[in-house]
């Protein structure tokens, strides 16, 4: 039975205050559906940076418990450390960037969000800041206390799902275990089935050698460790195909039958992606608690305040985070009848 819900509340932070992430909600704000919107931001900062832009943003303060308004933009108020200047990085608010985020995964796992949209964040100034972080999809994992989640990038005709994220190259091969490789495909297959209303997923799976290994001339990984995997999970009915080389595998040949793709690290299969659909795909994390999207591109420094970013991956993550949750909700409906 199809969930009776028609809108899903979807909190949106901006993330790098110095960045395009507020330019970018700003402009996709004059001409999409705002109403399911809960901004966490610096209020003062998205008003000011909307005069830069020469741009109307209608806020209005709002709190979880507050009636929702019938007009306007709803904003958590989460104020900097300190005044932003686009395209001028401040370790100042480095907490600030934390901060929102904290609220949005404590409003998503006590439900007052439907979901969380997030912009991009600059991974640098939070270091020199002092706090030790990777990236979202580590953090999301840390605060929603979970023991492994799987970053995800889809356009409509291709999802790259990596088991490794943002690791040096040379720390890779020692992170292809096999407890890891379960736990990375079963995620993927599960959400494919759970969020993406896919009944039986056929995921492709790449060797992490060249030539996936060239039968154990060129590493003995695909030996050892991927195909023992690969065929456990056969036996269960998983429809996997691999490991291929990831130089053939990313053809259409392999993906015009495939639902996602598994890529052993992050370079290996993201290039691919983003040379199809840069600015109009999606992030993804997997295997947590909560639904999370993001945008795929970076802060943008040089860009803000200038009116030249493109808002279209945020589009897309907005859209994809309600169509995850309508799935999600449908697919719970249909456990319970």
């Amino acid at each position: 039975m199809p969930t009776s819900k028609s809108n899903f509340r979807i909190a949106i932070t901006p993330g790098e205050p110095a960045g395009i992430g507020p330019d970018i909600v700003i402009q996709l704000a004059q001409d999409s559906p705002t109403q399911d919107w809960v901004l966490i931001a610096d209020a003062d900062l998205m008003v000011s940076r909307a005069k830069q832009l020469g741009l109307d943003l209608d806020l209005v303060h709002w709190k979880p418990g507050d009636p929702d308004p019938k007009q306007g933009i709803k904003v958590l108020h989460t104020p900097c450390a300190a005044k932003p200047t686009a395209g001028h990085l401040d370790t100042n608010n480095a907490r600030y960037v934390l901060n929102t985020l904290d609220s949005a995964i404590t409003g998503c796992l006590n439900t007052t969000f439907d979901a969380m949209v997030t912009g991009p964040v600059q991974k640098s100034v939070i270091n020199d800041a002092g706090i030790s972080f990777s990236g979202h999809t580590e953090y999301l994992q840390q605060r929603c206390k979970v023991d492994q989640v799987v970053m995800m990038l889809a356009i409509p005709d291709l999802r790259v799902a990596l088991a490794t994220t943002h690791v040096p190259l040379r720390q890779v091969a020692d992170l292809i275990t096999a407890h890891r490789l379960k736990q990375i495909i079963g995620i993927t297959y599960n959400s494919l089935r759970i969020q993406f209303n896919i009944e039986q997923p056929r995921i492709l799976i790449c060797g992490l050698n060249p030539h996936a290994g060239e039968d154990g001339h060129l590493g003995r990984e695909e030996i050892d460790i991927i195909i023992p995997v690969l065929d456990e999970f056969r036996r269960q009915g998983f429809d996997l195909v691999g490991p291929l080389p990831a130089d053939t595998l990313f053809t259409p040949k392999y993906l015009e039958t495939a639902d996602a793709v598994v890529a052993m690290y992050h370079d290996q299969g993201l290039p691919v992606l983003k040379s199809k659909g840069f600015g109009q795909a999606t992030n993804v994390t997997l295997g947590l608690p909560i639904i999370r999207t993001s945008v795929d591109h970076g802060t943008a420094l040089d860009l803000a305040a200038s009116g030249k970013a493109d808002s279209g991956s945020l589009r897309c993550a907005i859209e994809t985070a309600q169509t995850l949750t309508r799935c999600q909700e449908n697919y719970r409906h249909e456990q319970k009848a």
